[in-house]
């Protein structure tokens, strides 16, 4: 079993480190494709945004599909959308390369976590997902700085595009020679999956999600440029810079579960939202020098990412029937943001200018923490209602 759930997560740190790295090169790929740096974040979109949408869309076709076969189709189009994006002339292919890279992403995350639960004993369940989810924290860690220096020491953002295809094509073979026969889940149709964004505490919760997540990636989307007073230009201190953030990332991860047991996820999620606010406003001159820099990216590392637990906790809290569909649709809402925030940002940068886009992006965390709270006062006021639904198995 433990064999089967490390190629899972080499799967899922793949697709996690092009989720993130493209943040660490996009000046040098504007400048390639021939775009100005607000047109290159729609690299960005792109990709997060077919992942997003197609991921509920990609489950409900595929269902009847062997778990092997799925994985290596959404694996090979994973690889070709990157090494597309490595070789393609123009920024309109480029685009399309980024989609077709989002879709093949859509088909492997949520079935290797499903894989991940389906491989291990009950009592074994909630590591089994954790330790393939690990994928995606290493990603932040670990994968982006990696694919950022590979482009600063070699000149060449192209090149991190073959790393992460290389990523990708390396985890196709390890599930090909190593993954067991996984049955099929249950066929759940695609309206299903969609029913709990009908009750207001999930759509509103969601919306949660929606605005804190478009406010941060403003900010990551350029931070290359962003951050370029205090790495001076160098993409290896940028490099590294990443990896503070990633390893802040995974801490605030891995530690927000606890503190949820122990306080309760209001408490987290208001305060998370609080400081994040703060650290954002700051932004301006916490950017400007590399002390600062990695005092706000630890910050942001640990509130933004241990957000996501507690966030979970209160949706499935207020709809535990629903849980399975719950962190797809959180999942996807999160990558809805992500690709929502570059376009916000393009507009921004020539209104303010990039050093000033920390304050914009707080302006949406501080919506975040009032829909949060509207989101609490409903779930107190109707704690035991719930729709008429039977538990869904999860894909």
């Amino acid at each position: 079993m433990y064999r089967s759930l490390l190629v899972l997560t080499a799967a899922l740190f793949a697709i996690g480190t092009d989720s993130f790295v493209i943040a660490g090169i996009l000046p040098d790929a504007g400048h390639s494709l021939g775009v100005g740096i607000g047109t290159a974040g729609w690299l960005i979109t792109a990709y997060a945004f077919t992942y997003a949408i197609l991921g509920p869309v990609m489950a409900a076709l595929t269902t009847r599909w062997p778990r092997r076969t799925l994985f290596l189709t959404g694996l090979g189009i994973f690889v070709v959308g990157n090494l597309l994006t490595a070789f393609v002339p123009n920024f309109g292919i480029a685009l399309f390369a980024r989609a077709l890279a989002g879709l093949g992403g859509s088909m492997v995350t949520p079935t290797a976590i499903a894989a991940a639960a389906a491989l291990a004993p009950p009592e074994r369940r909630g590591r089994a997902i954790s330790t393939v989810m690990a994928g995606l924290s290493a990603a932040t860690a670990l994968g982006a700085p990696i694919g950022t220096a590979i482009g600063s020491l070699t000149g060449d953002w192209r090149i991190t595009m073959v790393f992460v295809s290389a990523l990708g094509a390396v985890a196709a073979l390890a599930i090909a020679l190593l993954l067991p026969k996984i049955p099929n889940p249950p066929l759940v149709p695609l309206r299903t999956r969609l029913a709990p964004l009908g009750d207001r505490r999930i759509g509103m919760g969601l919306l949660t999600t929606l605005l804190l997540f478009t406010g941060l990636y403003i900010v990551y989307s350029y931070i290359a440029d962003g951050l370029d007073r205090a790495t001076g230009g160098s993409g290896t201190t940028l490099a590294i810079l990443l990896f503070v953030w990633g390893v802040a990332s995974t801490i605030g991860t891995l530690g927000s579960g606890h503190l949820v047991d122990r306080l309760g996820a209001r408490r987290i999620i208001n305060s998370a939202l609080v400081v994040l606010a703060i650290d954002f406003v700051l932004m301006p001159w916490s950017s400007a020098h590399i002390g600062t820099s990695v005092v706000a990216l630890i910050v942001w590392g640990l509130c933004g990412w241990g957000f996501i637990t507690p966030q979970t906790h209160r949706l499935i809290g207020a709809m535990p029937a629903a849980a399975p569909m719950l962190t797809g649709l959180h999942s996807a809402t999160l990558y809805v943001g992500v690709s929502i925030a570059p376009v916000v940002g393009q507009g921004a940068l020539n209104w303010v200018g990039v050093h000033w886009l920390g304050p914009i992006g707080a302006a949406l965390i501080v919506l975040a923490l009032g829909a949060a709270e509207i989101t609490h006062l409903i779930i107190t006021r109707r704690p035991h209602h719930q729709p008429a639904a039977e538990p869904v198995p999860a894909r």
